[in-house]
């Protein structure tokens, strides 16, 4: 089954394309380790969840690029032009002359009405491509204007238009020192919105990806295609075909659909994040070997310690000893020494994966006390290895991990908000002040209930 990307705003349409190009690069490699009638099943899935067919036979992405000014997408067709692995469709993409100005207001109340139908009928025009469609798969940033104000409105417009087709957000949480004065406005009206359209938000945090690059990739100038080409590997690592059941003979065909029933057995509980193990220079790697059990055990401590990356991680936080029912709940305020799941899923790529064990993220300890470990623990594989990496293991995790920078931004714009701060921007545009106290209920809710894990 299909997906379809949907890219909007600068951020949307750069991750999406590097997105595409590490899939498109995956789908190119034929060496390593496995065999001729492996690799062509692997590339058979791949096209069919990504791309569409071509007479000239170079990969088209199903995708819709869509931003409010032209500069980023046109770029962002030429590189794939460039690339000779894939490409875009010229014609699924929708540009106008003038952004949205950072103002999610702006995005949401102005150029996503008027520009509703232009942009549907594209999106309609890429489903009609697919035999069959497993859902969309959006990229968008929480901070700007045009990703997450004109983004929160194709969102709806897709489930409106959409109602039985999954619909993950890919959404992008902005640096803690800031990039823009609103932007903690523009993240919560975001937010609070996605979460009533979206089936599952997949959180990707600015300030920890840039520790990857900083601190594992050991890059010096620090670009945002760095960035992003770091965050692309890791929704790869997720998204590229594998086996989503124990000894199954073909590689998944709904790959949307497992994910949300991997991920998201609540429809209170969206909230996703995700690591990944290894993550080095192209140079180290060369002289690194990995063993499974030595990944999986990073890996698991990673997710109790909420720890981002493999550097660093508190290896003191343990499994509590026990549920204790009536507990008082711990705040969210304070640090939270162990994280808490609803759910995870673990996918391992490469050499020898058959002999890696993975009882420990079974641990009835690691999960809330209303779901079995069988309900709530997933595990995806491939023989295939993954943009160089012999070993990799990625972890896909609901759980408590962004209770601190959901608390923090939530109070950040609360604080603007009670002094009325910027607000009459907003509120030019359509916006009225119940519009953003609305928006904190439905966050302080979120946070509520994370919390009560």
């Amino acid at each position: 089954m299909s997906v379809v990307a949907v890219q909007l705003g600068q951020c949307g349409n750069q991750i999406g394309y590097e997105l595409f190009d590490v899939i498109g690069s995956d789908l190119h490699n034929t060496s390593g380790l496995y065999s001729n009638r492996e690799n062509e099943s692997y590339q058979t899935a791949c096209k069919e969840r990504f791309f569409s067919k071509e007479a000239s036979g170079v990969p088209v992405a199903q995708a819709v690029l869509v931003d409010m000014e032209p500069k980023v997408i046109s770029q962002t067709l030429s590189m794939a032009e460039r690339s000779g692995r894939w490409k875009y469709d010229h014609l699924s993409q929708f540009s106008q002359k003038q952004g949205s100005g950072n103002n999610w207001a702006n995005g949401y109340c102005v150029h996503g009405p008027k520009h509703k139908e232009a942009i549907m009928d594209l999106v309609q025009r890429e489903v009609e491509k697919c035999d069959r469609l497993s859902g969309f798969l959006t990229t968008m940033s929480l901070a700007g204007g045009t990703g997450s104000g004109l983004g929160t409105y194709v969102t709806q417009c897709l489930r409106e238009y959409y109602p039985n087709s999954f619909l993950l957000n890919q959404v992008i949480w902005p640096y803690g020192t800031g990039e823009v004065i609103v932007q903690n406005y523009n993240s919560i009206l975001t937010l609070s919105h996605l979460y009533q359209s979206s089936d599952a938000l997949l959180v990707h945090e600015n300030d920890t990806i840039h520790k990857i690059c900083a601190q594992l990739m050991n890059i010096k100038q620090i670009s945002f295609r760095d960035i992003n080409k770091v965050l692309a590997h890791q929704v790869g690592s997720v998204f590229q075909p594998t086996y989503s059941t124990e000894g199954a003979s073909c590689y998944s065909r709904n790959p949307l659909g497992d994910f949300m029933v991997s991920l998201v057995p609540h429809v209170e509980f969206k909230i996703l994040g995700l690591c990944n193990i290894p993550q080095m220079s192209e140079n180290s790697l060369a002289y690194s070997s990995f063993t499974w059990p030595g990944l999986l055990k990073h890996l698991r401590q990673m997710l109790i310690a909420n720890a981002k990356m493999e550097e660093g991680i508190n290896w003191q936080v343990r499994s509590p000893s026990s549920r204790i029912p009536g507990a008082a709940k711990v705040s969210v305020i304070k640090k939270l020494n162990f994280n808490t799941s609803l759910a995870n899923l673990v996918v391992l790529r490469g050499k020898d994966v058959h002999t890696a064990r993975v009882d420990a993220f079974k641990d009835p300890r690691l999960y809330t006390s209303w779901l079995t470990p069988n309900d709530a623990f997933s595990i995806w594989t491939t023989p295939r290895v993954f943009n160089k990496y012999e070993k990799s293991a990625t972890l896909v995790s609901n759980s408590q991990f962004l209770l601190k920078p959901l608390d923090n931004i939530v109070g950040k714009a609360w604080n603007m908000f009670a002094s009325k701060a910027y607000v009459h921007q907003y509120t030019k545009f359509g916006i009225e002040e119940e519009d953003f106290l609305n928006s904190f209920t439905a966050l302080e809710q979120v946070i509520s209930i994370y919390s009560s894990l």
